[in-house]
């Protein structure tokens, strides 16, 4: 399981004496960390375990509730546009099975002299595990470069690639990036099809799309619908740990459907499948494919990805949030402002707290853009480049400082 960086993870939120369960209960209060991983809400992303295939039972027929999904429409009047499309598209779409070994840990109680004069060889030994996954992917260039989900082989020994046509491959992983999901692999082969690109940037809600992939260990499985939403922030949909602006579509996504590709009417690539929220209908969200393109260029040659880095805890600030803080902390918190982006934590020396920010600190503006929402702030550190200094207003007590912060590589996550 993957954790945050204990040796980052702030030790203490607020020198006024706030507990941090002030901040993480407030009621509600959506608590981001910029620039720190958090493990991802179970209900929400699907996890190496759901990838695992599930055994597959029929369920009996369920009175209608009235949900049916809209009909699918092509520009160009063709009713059969959906099967054009996957016959186009559906050999560079592929499975990828992921496998890695666990070994349980003995307590350290164990390993004490006093313990093993007693039990001697008797005492607990290591034990192995095989955790098994299953997801899509797609190939972006003829010589054998993949794209998929990081967390499809996020830590994985061995990774299967298979084709639409039965060949299986090993597949290297070139690199993974935790922050978007985004990996990329290698296998061994040349004159593959491949995928043409569509613009992400470009869609609009109501677009037909198609997805392709292998849930629940059914292969190349097609489902379709239209697009619901664009621009859906990673805390709008329970992953605030992420770094996406995520497309929404009610094409059916399922476990293993994690990594395929979500196409237009045209068969381009517009979206990497990657997220659910479990126990609703019809609310998928996919990876936009820009992202995707730049992420995976980057692995590609690198191997790996960095971000912008600022170690700050934070919530959007209104004024019905304000009144609770008000509430609670009474006047240990002064916070005039009733908009704004507030800083609730910041990580012991961090580039936040190098460049002087505090606690009670309300963002106004970074790099003289206005910002309200978390989300912006976010948006315009990823877009910031790592050593180059930031311009950043806050207000604290009642008074606008301008400031500078320079933004160090996010900090790699560890094993726990």
């Amino acid at each position: 399981m993957k954790t945050t960086n204990h040796d980052l993870a702030p030790k203490k939120v607020d020198p006024k004496g706030l507990p941090q369960r002030f901040w993480m209960l407030l009621y509600g209060v959506a608590v981001v960390f910029l620039g720190s991983c958090s493990l991802v809400p179970a209900k929400t992303f699907e996890t190496r375990q759901s990838d695992t295939q599930a055994p597959k039972t029929i369920e009996p027929n369920q009175p209608n509730l009235g949900i049916v999904p809209p009909p699918i429409l092509s520009s160009s009047e063709d009713p059969n546009f959906v099967v054009k499309v996957v016959q186009q598209v559906g050999p560079a779409v592929v499975r990828i099975d992921s496998s890695r070994t666990i070994t349980s840990r003995v307590p350290d109680e164990f390993n004490d002299p006093f313990f093993r004069r007693f039990f001697g060889d008797a005492t607990p030994q290591p034990r192995q595990r095989v955790e098994r996954g299953s997801g899509s992917g797609f190939i972006i260039n003829s010589s054998g470069q993949i794209v998929t989900n990081s967390h499809v082989v996020d830590g994985a020994d061995r990774v299967t690639v298979t084709l639409k046509d039965g060949r299986t491959f090993d597949g290297k992983v070139l690199g993974e990036d935790p922050v978007t999901d985004v990996a990329a692999i290698k296998i061994d082969a040349n004159n593959l099809p491949t995928l043409s690109v569509g613009n992400s940037d470009a869609l609009q809600p109501g677009e037909a799309v198609i997805a392709i992939g292998n849930p629940l260990g059914l292969n190349n499985t097609v489902t379709s619908g239209i697009i619901s939403a664009t621009g859906r922030s990673s805390s709008d949909i329970g992953a605030s740990d992420k770094r996406v602006d995520y497309i929404q579509t009610d094409a059916a996504i399922n476990p293993g459907n994690s990594g395929g590709p979500l196409l237009n009417v045209r068969g381009q690539v517009i979206a990497m499948n990657t997220a659910i929220i479990r126990g609703a209908q019809g609310l998928g969200f996919a990876i936009p494919i820009n992202t995707v393109q730049k992420i995976a260029q980057q692995l590609i040659a690198t191997g790996k990805v960095d971000h912008p880095y600022l170690g700050v805890q934070m919530v959007t600030l209104t004024p019905e949030k304000k009144e609770r803080i008000k509430n609670i902390a009474g006047d240990r918190l002064n916070i005039t402002a009733d908009e704004g982006v507030l800083l609730v934590d910041i990580v012991p020396r961090s580039p936040a707290s190098v460049a002087g920010l505090r606690v009670g600190d309300v963002i106004k503006s970074i790099n003289n853009q206005p910002v309200t929402k978390i989300e912006e702030v976010q948006k315009l550190v990823e877009n910031s480049k790592i050593g180059t200094k930031l311009p950043i207003q806050v207000e604290r007590n009642g008074q606008i400082v301008q400031l500078g912060i320079q933004p160090a590589a996010l900090p790699a996550r560890r094993e726990g």
